[in-house]
């Protein structure tokens, strides 16, 4: 994201913004200040920065359907931090881990304004075009421009010999094609609105970026694929017991190691990761559920240790094992075709594709103790025999799994779709 130079931060477009909508509510209905003031510093007095962040008394005039859910937007609440500190901290550490909340993460929160007029305060702020409202908000200059290290750069394939996310490349798809306004704006999804099922079974509104339904989910676009009905034998094998990711994700981000403190020189709060890395690793699903059945799924490791916030007090994430730091994610890369999935060997024969236990940092182990694929749960060849359609890889693998490389590549090749070998690269 290019930085905007000062005046455009906060120059109106006096042609066409008046024109629009909002730009016929006079600026102090909502900014307050004096616009009968002839000097500039009168005019200011008391004047508002940012209206959207008391959405009732500006927003909620025009557009009470969305600021009724405001505070289920974890956009604005930032619950899932809460849901996590909570989890791992000890009893009577929440006054130590407000303080440390306020000082360093507060900040990431944006408001209606920070999505639809300006770019959000953690990035310098600034109007996006002339005080104009977007009902699309920019992907660069809002949505990545938080969402950007991780995401943003995985999407839009900004990490070298690594290429863009299939839906941006090809399909020309923007955040906001998935990530529709409902969620965004934390409206809760319920099985209601397709199914007439008792008020009890009512889905409760996300407290973490991977809480409640899941939303958006691949499956909804790519029914056949999901259902194994599409003649791609790995759809038709793994549909149900593999994420999409797991097959179709490239490598991501993880980060080590992040430690917060006050600068003695400064008295600002700042914070420091001891690196980031491209990493891949699939790993057993910690949010196993009716909505997230995979039995496994891709992990990334988050940049939390046991002495992450000693800056503020001693064992104050008392019960780190309480979560791992092997988290499940859904990265932003998805290509049609990946290393791990050209073939089924590739997969089967290849460990170093799985969070094993010799990956995990001693320190982390318990923690991450349900998401670590055991030495006997790795695919082996053996689990590639059986099924009648495999008779031609059965009789070029032999009864042993010790066979050579090329007989496993002729395997494969024997038994290649006419449908996948139809399929072209990402090119």
């Amino acid at each position: 994201m290019a930085p905007l130079e000062p005046w455009e931060k906060v120059l109106v477009d006096s042609e066409v913004y008046p024109e629009t909508v909002h730009g016929q509510i006079a600026c102090v209905e909502c900014h307050l200040g004096d616009d009968t003031a002839e000097e500039k510093a009168v005019a200011h007095e008391g004047l508002i920065h940012n209206p959207s962040n008391e959405p009732e008394a500006t927003c909620g005039e025009c557009h009470p359907n969305v600021v009724e859910v405001n505070d289920q937007n974890l956009h604005i609440t930032l619950e899932g931090y809460h849901v996590m500190l909570d989890a791992r901290s000890r009893v009577g550490a929440q006054d130590e881990l407000q303080t440390m909340f306020n000082n360093h993460c507060n900040d990431c929160h944006s408001s209606c304004g920070e999505c639809h007029v300006s770019q959000p305060d953690l990035v310098g702020g600034g109007l996006v075009s002339g005080h104009m409202f977007n009902r699309t908000p920019s992907m660069t200059q809002n949505c990545t421009a938080c969402h950007g290290s991780r995401i943003g750069n995985e999407f839009l394939g900004k990490h070298e010999g690594l290429k863009p996310d299939v839906h941006f490349s090809q399909g020309r798809m923007t955040c906001v094609d998935c990530h529709d306004g409902a969620q965004m704006h934390g409206e809760s999804s319920q099985c209601q609105d397709c199914h007439t099922t008792p008020p009890s079974s009512e889905v409760p509104p996300k407290d973490h970026m991977y809480g409640g339904v899941q939303q958006p989910r691949c499956e909804t676009c790519h029914v056949n694929q999901s259902l194994g009905d599409d003649g791609i034998r790995m759809h038709e094998q793994h549909s149900g017991d593999l994420s999409c990711e797991v097959c179709h994700s490239i490598e991501y981000t993880s980060c080590d190691g992040c430690h917060v403190a006050i600068s003695e020189t400064t008295g600002n709060p700042f914070y420091a990761t001891d690196g980031s890395y491209l990493s891949f690793a699939i790993g057993k699903n910690p949010l196993k559920s009716y909505d997230r059945p995979y039995e496994y799924v891709t992990l990334r490791h988050v940049p939390v240790d046991h002495e992450s916030f000693a800056f503020y007090g001693d064992n104050l994430l008392e019960n780190f094992e309480a979560l791992p730091t092997w988290k499940y994610t859904t990265p932003h890369n998805i290509q049609r075709v990946t290393p791990q999935a050209e073939t089924c060997i590739a997969c089967h024969t290849n460990p170093d594709l799985f969070l094993t236990s010799d990956k995990v940092a001693p320190e982390e182990f318990e923690a991450n103790l349900f998401v670590i694929v055991g030495e006997d749960e790795l695919p082996t060849l053996d689990d590639l025999r059986g099924d009648p359609r495999d008779a031609a890889r059965d009789s070029l693998l032999g009864n042993s799994v010790d066979n050579t490389q090329d007989n496993t590549e002729s395997a494969d090749s024997a038994l290649s779709d006419s449908s996948t070998d139809s399929q072209s690269d990402n090119n």
